[in-house]
């Protein structure tokens, strides 16, 4: 019997519709491809062909790899944009080609019943963005494993895209970036001490614990994960600050007890879903008191052309964030400024999350057998995969994440705010970096205003 490799490379080419981008390597050893150096894709069963036929492009390719049925060797992030690149593009086959491929595949022994798909594909019910199903989406993500978000995290657990005040060093990392954006977060919103803080979507407490400890406020955070909930206040009582910072397993729109002088909503507002962004819009607004800032720090598609994946696209949709929706920078500023919002400033941290994810992806491709211990080798290749696209379309400017300052006017339309950009903002982190082995607030720093206020 011939080789398969060259059999299976005509068979992707037609399928996908373009030359293949990597060399391939079958299952019999052999190969086929462009030579040279680069990543080699690896199919290593016939199934793999199988989930392609049945659904050609970027789904059936993830699916191939998290069933560990496609690999890629060599530089991951490499091998998955030329692959994403094709998936994305690829468009539906003439008749010919399909049943070219159809030949093709069933020479290979590949035809036969739709492949069960992956056992971490999420499978939510109920109607889009119905409290039920939102708490779904939501465990489906951030219940996988605390202890595996402390293996991959920083001490202060900030899963979100840092602020990089100076470029990556022995001396200057991932947990100084995060403290800076947690820092700036918190200069931005002017906070005080005696203030009340909401953070909607607090994940494992950095901010809540970051606010209190340094700017002492009392910190109140809602989150739909109960393992988020359950490691943060832990983590609040082993720093002795319950009486500072209290964690709900909540909804955002089941808030009732405002006023709250500040409110902040860290990579949050993209799981409310399109519809439902202007009650969530609105919500914030409410919630304030008059002259209360609001910021978020939120994701977006779609700057430079049509969105056409508002969701992150086939893997993100079904693996890693379902129910997902981002959307252009400008109709979320729509959306605030409909709700009541005065839009003060907006900061683009795209490049930011660049630095952010490789560190992340680092510490995933460096433990490999740690990672597979906590959550087992069909979500080790999700968040390889996950990971290595996510650094991808940050650096290629398919997404953008913004930090986006608001204020809500008095009766009388005033803001409130003061008359220098530079006091509105607050000082840069890194012209004044708070130290991270301070536990509690400095009576003497409480008593001052941060430099530029």
């Amino acid at each position: 019997m011939s080789a398969v490799a060259p059999r299976l490379a005509a068979l992707l080419e037609g399928v996908l519709g373009a030359p293949l981008p990597v060399r391939l390597r079958a299952w019999d050893g052999s190969e086929a491809g462009p030579t040279g150096e680069g990543p080699v894709a690896v199919v290593r069963h016939r199934r793999a062909l199988r989930r392609l036929l049945w659904n050609p492009g970027e789904l059936g390719l993830a699916r191939a790899f998290v069933a560990g049925e496609l690999a890629v060797e060599g530089d991951i992030a490499e091998g998955l944009s030329r692959f994403w690149k094709l998936g994305r593009s690829s468009g539906s086959l003439s008749l010919a080609d399909k049943l070219a491929a159809l030949r093709t595949a069933a020479s290979l022994g590949a035809i036969g019943p739709r492949p069960r798909p992956p056992a971490s594909e999420a499978r939510l019910s109920g109607r889009l963005h119905t409290r039920r199903r939102d708490r779904q989406a939501i465990a489906h993500h951030y219940d996988l494993s605390n202890a595996f978000y402390e293996f991959l995290l920083d001490p202060q657990m900030a899963y979100s895209c840092g602020y990089w005040t100076q470029e990556a060093s022995a001396t200057y990392g991932l947990v100084d970036a995060q403290r800076d954006k947690l820092d700036l977060v918190c200069r931005k919103l002017h906070l005080e001490p005696g203030m009340r803080l909401l953070d909607v979507g607090c994940g494992w407490a950095s901010l809540l614990i970051h606010a209190a400890q340094h700017y002492g406020v009392e910190a109140v955070g809602v989150t739909l994960s109960a393992e988020q909930r359950a490691l943060g206040m832990r983590r609040v009582r082993e720093l002795g600050l319950e009486d500072r910072v209290e964690i709900r397993l909540q909804d955002y729109r089941e808030v009732v007890d405002e006023p709250f002088d500040a409110v902040s909503s860290l990579e949050m507002g993209e799981h409310v879903g399109q519809d439902n962004y202007p009650v969530y819009a609105a919500q914030l607004h409410r919630l304030l008191v008059p002259h209360g800032r609001l910021l978020l720090q939120q994701m977006s598609r779609g700057a430079s052309g049509a969105n056409t994946a508002p969701g992150g696209g086939a893997f993100m949709e079904s693996y890693v964030a379902p129910d997902m929706y981002m959307r252009p920078l400008g109709e979320t500023l729509g959306f605030l400024e409909a709700a009541g919002h005065e839009v003060v400033d907006v900061h683009s941290l795209r490049e930011h999350y660049v630095w952010t994810v490789r560190p992340w992806l680092d510490t995933l491709q460096d433990h490999t057998s740690e990672a597979i211990s906590l959550i087992g080798e069909e979500q080790y290749r999700v968040w390889l995969l996950y990971l290595a696209g996510a650094a991808l379309a940050f650096e290629e400017n398919r997404m953008g994440v913004h930090q986006i300052l608001t204020v809500r006017p008095d009766a009388e339309g005033r803001s409130g705010l003061p008359r220098s950009r530079a006091a509105t903002l607050g000082a840069d982190p890194a012209l004044d970096r708070l130290r991270a082995d301070a536990s509690v607030v400095d009576p003497a720093r409480a008593s001052v205003p941060a430099a530029g206020h």
